[in-house]
């Protein structure tokens, strides 16, 4: 299925979390759909992202075509670092929020000795100040692709809005350094999956009014 950009709006519902019991009835990964996605930075400008969602709607894979630092002689400083933020609209079940999900960055490297390249992405909710990070850091001599998994589990204090849907804010970026290296250095995004999967990649909780 090819992946459609939305507009986004992210529906808010003041209430208070109460944890649930594992054992406990909690919504399947079937009620967990990717209803919006925008994005917008200078390792994705328009018309260079590519997106498809599987059949489920619980998956989705973005392909980049410009998400490349550069660093060498010759090169603008304008391109030691690229950036990307998505907005990715989810719907759920009334009554639940959620805090975990995994998401795979995968990419290719070519860092001379002595320099160093970072893939890093920030994780939040609109409506909530908690934010997670995560960094790789990947130091020359390296010429190989990279995966990068973001996996964040039980003492992830970051949830989704209580209600019917949120927008989950990520923003990625790769970074190299120093950034008028003599040798030329090159750090790429090929692709973002994000896994929305209630068994192992989902935390749950109800709300209560």
């Amino acid at each position: 299925m090819k992946l459609s950009i939305l507009p986004l709006v992210a529906g808010l519902v003041t209430a208070s979390p109460v944890l649930v019991d594992p054992l406990a009835d909690t919504p399947s990964g079937h009620e967990v759909s990717i209803v919006g996605l925008a994005f917008a930075g200078s390792g994705c400008p328009a018309g260079t992202v590519s997106g498809q969602l599987s059949s489920d709607l619980t998956t989705i894979t973005l392909l980049y075509a410009n998400f490349v630092a550069q660093a060498g002689q010759g090169i603008s400083a304008s391109n030691y670092r690229k950036n990307c933020q998505l907005n990715v609209k989810i719907k759920y079940p009334q009554g639940y929020q959620f805090s975990v999900f995994k998401a795979d960055y995968r990419g290719y490297a070519q860092i001379p000795a002595g320099d160093t390249g970072t893939c890093k992405a920030t994780y939040y909710f609109s409506g909530d100040s908690k934010q997670i990070t995560s960094t790789l850091t990947l130091k020359g001599p390296y010429d190989d692709n990279y995966l990068k998994t973001d996996t964040f589990g039980v003492e992830s204090t970051v949830w989704s809005p209580c209600g019917l849907e949120g927008l989950l804010n990520i923003n990625s970026e790769v970074r190299l350094s120093p950034m008028d290296a003599v040798k030329p250095a090159l750090l790429t995004v090929d692709s973002t999956d994000l896994k929305f999967v209630q068994k192992h990649y989902l935390q749950w909780q109800k709300c209560e009014e």
